[in-house]
């Protein structure tokens, strides 16, 4: 069943790694519209404990 998909994908090796590139980008992009929404409880969260940043995944 793999062969057959993989005869009739259109996806070329390349284009792929440019599609998951772009897919990291728009998530990092994702993860900093998100941080500046919420500035204020990441900022009173850092009173108690500094230094703390949402993680990246």
């Amino acid at each position: 069943m793999h062969l057959a998909y993989s005869a009739i994908s259109t996806n070329t090796p390349h284009q792929q790694q440019e599609n998951s590139l772009s897919e990291r980008q728009l998530r990092y992009l994702a993860y900093l519209v998100t941080c500046q929404k919420y500035r204020r409880e990441i900022v009173a969260i850092q009173k108690y404990l500094p230094g703390w940043a949402p993680e990246f995944r």
